[in-house]
């Protein structure tokens, strides 16, 4: 059977549905898949697309959904629950991988199927999203500027933010838990703001604080400096508050707990307006070191991370349809270089 199909999964989320809605705008197929039949149905009534409801149990029982399926877009977390079924039933069914993830974990697991997915002649792509194109492009273009680099520091500053309810639902799954960074090339964990700095971003002093992102494996990999460490816009008080999170992690840690947060989550918007989106944007901020203390920053600004996040996958979508790809695990910078964040929509002062 000849694999010409492009399959969205979890389309029925907040960012599934606008990866369906820009697939729509700019005449792009897709098959929206799902667990939930009635969402699904009547997404893919509204926008005239094919859908197919199956699980994730187990890879076996994806396997009879991808057999004319040439790539998944993967748009299903928490990822740590999801992603190794469906990265086993695309290799096996020689279907190319793609998702929206930013859990460290989570390619550090996706990466040890790289022989498996080289041997199938598939792409395994992570992170096709703002997780991680943006700061993955960042990384390398500061990595050509010093080659002899031995720290990476890079950020994210959003100028307005609302997370979607699988953004926050992945963040509650680690509420208590400590955070990774990359030292001499090892996952190191430290406290969630462990450290916190002022930057000065398009003329103005911006305060961020360190958080686990996917960067700390992504970077690496593209590469190779072995200490990296990502940060965040946030505003002060708050960092201050999260310094005492060390009293309460425990506390946090508790399914009870976890459980009532994702009541408030399920209760809120499910993510940022159409308006709020075109209205926001994302400064990315990058410093490379090297041993002699020789430092280079760079800075540019680019769309919302929901934005970013759907034209990302369908780009990589659309280049893996023409041929356009490497087998077995990639990075989104490593692949298509550092020059790949100017086919996104809303990226200006690149580089």
């Amino acid at each position: 059977m000849k694999k010409t199909k492009l399959l969205l999964y979890g389309a029925n989320g907040y960012t599934g549905k606008l990866i369906a809605r820009y697939a729509r705008e700019n005449n792009l197929s897709l098959v929206l898949a799902g667990r939930n039949e009635a969402s699904i149905a009547a997404l893919a009534k509204e926008l005239d697309f094919e859908y197919r409801i199956f699980t994730l149990d187990s890879s076996a029982a994806i396997e009879q959904h991808l057999q004319d399926v040439q790539v998944v877009i993967h748009a299903a977390g928490p990822f740590i629950n999801t992603a190794a079924t469906m990265v086993q039933a695309c290799i096996s069914t020689g279907t190319h991988y793609i998702d929206i993830n930013g859990d460290i974990p989570v390619f550090e697991q996706i990466k040890t199927y790289h022989t498996a997915a080289l041997n199938a002649g598939v792409m395994l792509m992570p992170g096709a999203g703002f997780d991680v194109i943006p700061t993955d492009c960042c990384a390398l273009y500061l990595k050509e500027q010093m080659p002899d680099a031995t720290h990476l520091q890079m950020a994210f500053i959003p100028s307005r933010s609302q997370t979607s309810h699988g953004t926050a639902t992945t963040m509650a799954t680690r509420l208590g838990e400590k955070a990774f960074i990359r030292v001499e090339g090892n996952l190191v964990k430290k406290p969630l703001g462990y450290k916190g700095m002022w930057l000065s971003v398009n003329g103005e002093s911006r305060f961020v604080m360190s958080l686990q992102w996917g960067d700390i494996s992504t970077a690496y990999h593209t590469t190779g400096i072995p200490n990296v460490e990502m940060f965040t816009g946030i505003k002060p008080i708050v960092y201050r508050i999260l310094k005492f999170q060390f009293l309460f992690n425990w506390l946090l840690r508790m399914k009870i707990i976890r459980k009532y947060i994702q009541k408030k989550i399920d209760k809120a918007p499910s993510g940022p307006t159409d308006e709020q989106r075109a209205a926001s944007s994302t400064i990315v901020w990058g410093k490379v070191k090297n041993a002699a203390g020789e430092e280079i920053t760079h800075q540019f600004v680019c769309a919302d991370g929901y934005s970013v996040t759907a034209w990302g996958v369908l780009t990589v979508a659309k280049k893996i349809v023409s041929g356009n790809f490497k087998p077995g695990y990639q990075t989104p910078a490593a692949c298509y270089g550092k020059q790949f964040i100017d086919e996104i929509q809303g990226t200006v002062n690149r580089f």
